[in-house]
């Protein structure tokens, strides 16, 4: 990775500050990205958080963490639920680890929303065509190839992405709540209704009343 490229803040993003922001005091530090660099060179682990070292997205910094294997590359994931950005070196411990890490991030983990940029010292172009295919990951690069600029383009693309997929997932929740609790039921320990709600009582063809004390089964045909 060339680390010499200029790292000016002139392309940093940062968001716009409202013309009275003076008037209205300091605002309150927004929690940093956390990225996760996992590498076993520790080289790598420098120059990758130097060349982040300005970036900020949404108003938020960046805060690094550290894992030198796949397995510690789990822990911290299974410890630290709101990882944004994992960039993964592909040939660790073994050479398949970080293939491994990505798949297990999706499959056993089930963490959906953290985005996945591989990273690697030897591409080769059907091997790579095939990590794209078979992996649920977001971006694959040489480190060779993977310059300060592209670093920061690829960075900032990602967490453009997961803020997305974060905001959605709330959205969704949001909605299941709502609907969860449009049509309730509480039951006894004899599965007679004790409480439901009215968008029950539709469903069900029948009125709050009328149904308070049948049993669940048999309250789709009250009559």
């Amino acid at each position: 990775m060339d680390v010499k490229e200029d790292t000016s803040a002139d392309w940093m993003i940062e968001e716009d500050v409202p013309a009275n922001a003076d008037q209205a005091g300091p605002a309150p530090a927004l929690a940093p990205w956390r990225v996760l660099i996992v590498d076993d060179d520790v080289d790598v682990h420098v120059v990758t958080k130097f060349s982040l070292s300005n970036a900020c997205f949404q108003g938020r910094r960046l805060s690094f963490l550290h894992a030198y294997s796949g397995d510690e590359a789990l822990h911290i994931l299974r410890t630290t639920p709101d990882v944004a950005l994992v960039l993964l070196d592909v040939i660790m411990e073994t050479s398949e680890a970080g293939l491994k890490v990505a798949r297990q991030i999706r499959d056993d983990l089930h963490n959906h929303l953290v985005r996945i940029v591989l990273r690697t010292g030897q591409p080769g172009q059907a091997l790579e065509h095939s990590i794209i295919l078979d992996y649920d990951i977001n971006d694959f690069w040489c480190k060779s190839d993977l310059t300060t600029r592209k670093l920061f383009t690829t960075v900032i693309s990602s967490l453009r992405g997961y803020a997305g997929l974060v905001e959605a997932d709330r959205h969704l929740a949001e909605v299941q709540s709502k609907l969860d609790n449009s049509v309730r039921f509480v039951l006894d320990e004899q599965g007679r209704i004790v409480e439901l709600s009215a968008k029950a009582a539709a469903l069900l063809g029948g009125t709050e009343e009328s149904l308070r004390g049948r049993k669940l089964a048999a309250s789709a045909n009250p009559d």
